[in-house]
């Protein structure tokens, strides 16, 4: 290899980084921080759909057709949820959190990256069903306009029943989960009433600062898109974030240890990586 040649690994490295900062500058979406070998991996399958020759080629249309840089928005967005999630976390939170949050006069809740809104409608049944969403606000944010549509209108493939319907179940489910939502061939639809008491807005983790103080703060299963940095800095805006002895909910695979912030708080659950802040 000649002196100051590139291999392709640094060429690709080189390319991705061109990308993600024309996708920055066009549209203000930061992805510079992101897991590098997720965001390669969506750019790679968007490659081969489009039958481009380089990653130089796609950042030419990012730049150029304003159309199909939403597609690769939404490629690089993460979108991965479903109804009552990892059941044994709403299970959880219903025995351990919920008998603390039934001595509070208000309750907000904010579902930080939620995605279409699965979760946050969720929560909304358990805590419907625990007499406490009559005084529960909640707040559920993503930085994708498009799915946040699709969570407002509150309509869910019907083919996904079956699994939700299991999932609320062995999540604590105390009633017919059915009642919950009517059908057509193609579509369920959750009742209005749930969403009588959820905000549903646009808040980009990466960029955008805390907006309210929270008792709980729902962000599952986001974080690992996340590098090291970046992980540190949503930390901190959770931190900001959260009033004295509130909860913080994480996927799996997430944890606070490492964090700069993690002193601050207590592993209430173990098992469903549930924080609570020191009072």
């Amino acid at each position: 290899m000649k002196k100051n040649e590139l291999t392709e690994e640094e060429i690709n490295k080189l390319e991705i980084d061109i990308l993600l900062f024309a996708i920055y500058r066009i549209s203000g979406y930061d992805f510079r921080q992101y897991a590098r070998s997720s965001v390669k991996r969506r750019i790679m399958h968007r490659m081969r759909l489009e039958s481009l020759p380089s990653i130089s080629a796609l950042t030419e249309k990012v730049i150029h057709e304003p159309d199909f840089l939403e597609v690769v928005l939404n490629d690089l967005s993460i979108n991965v949820t479903e109804m009552f999630r990892d059941p044994s976390f709403f299970l959880a939170f219903r025995e351990k959190v919920v008998p603390h949050l039934k001595t509070y006069p208000e309750i907000r809740i904010w579902h930080a990256g939620c995605s279409s809104g699965e979760e946050a409608y969720s929560m909304a049944i358990l805590l419907e069903e625990e007499g406490l969403y009559n005084r529960t606000r909640i707040y559920a944010t993503d930085m994708n306009a498009r799915v946040l549509r699709q969570a407002e209108a509150g309509a869910f493939s019907l083919n996904k029943m079956q699994t939700y319907t299991k999932n609320y179940f062995q999540a604590g489910g105390k009633r017919e989960f059915s009642q919950y939502y009517t059908t057509d061939s193609v579509n369920a639809y959750f009742h209005p009433s749930l969403t009588e008491n959820m905000v549903f807005a646009q808040h980009n983790l990466v960029t955008d600062s805390s907006f309210n103080e929270f008792h709980v703060i729902i962000c599952r299963n986001v974080m690992i898109y996340f590098n090291h940095d970046l992980q540190k800095k949503v930390f901190h805006l959770f931190d900001e974030s959260l009033s004295s002895r509130g909860f913080l909910g994480l996927g799996h695979k997430e944890t606070l240890r490492t964090m700069d912030t993690e002193g601050k708080y207590i592993l209430f659950s173990r098992e469903e990586k549930i924080y609570q802040k020191k009072g």
